[in-house]
């Protein structure tokens, strides 16, 4: 059974503003865990091309590379965003409007997050094993963090 975020909870003594309000403190409870492995993925990402090992990859290490570069920005800006939507809607009686947008902002965030992890992973694989192995490590994480994020998750929500 899913309810909205203003709806009260059953099992607890509170009305939909105080939900929305607990619903706000642990979404940014959530963020703040997520921002931090992002943005120390993305600052990691961006100091690589300095590296003199760097001008070794292939063009398809490259291409992955500049992917999850891009992939771990774009998640670093959805992730973030939810304080940037704060800011726009603070004291406008909008918390209802801010959690659902800041809810849709986190999971498409985590969502380039795993992918950007599998990427990662796959470039790594790829410079120090070769591409098959690069294949295989690259595709367990990346079905590992879906699973784990998305599909456990849901049927939780959904029992």
């Amino acid at each position: 059974m899913t309810q909205e975020p203003g709806a009260g909870a059953p099992g607890r003594n509170e009305d939909a503003n105080q939900r929305i309000d607990r619903n706000w403190g642990e979404l940014l409870q959530e963020l703040r865990v997520v921002q931090t492995g992002i943005q120390l993925l993305a600052g990691f990402l961006l100091t690589l091309p300095f590296q003199q090992r760097f001008q070794d990859l292939s063009t398809v290490q490259e291409l992955d590379y500049l992917a999850v570069v891009v992939l771990a920005i774009v998640a670093t800006g959805l992730l973030v965003a939810p304080v940037s939507f704060h800011r726009a809607v603070f004291r406008r009686q909008q918390k209802e409007w801010l959690v659902l947008a800041a809810q849709r902002s986190a999971r498409l965030g985590l969502a380039c997050m795993a992918v950007c992890i599998a990427g990662v992973v796959w470039l790594i694989f790829s410079v120090v094993l070769g591409t098959n192995a690069a294949n295989l490590a690259g595709a367990a994480i990346g079905l590992f963090l879906v699973v784990l994020w998305f599909v456990v998750p849901f049927a939780a929500r959904d029992r």
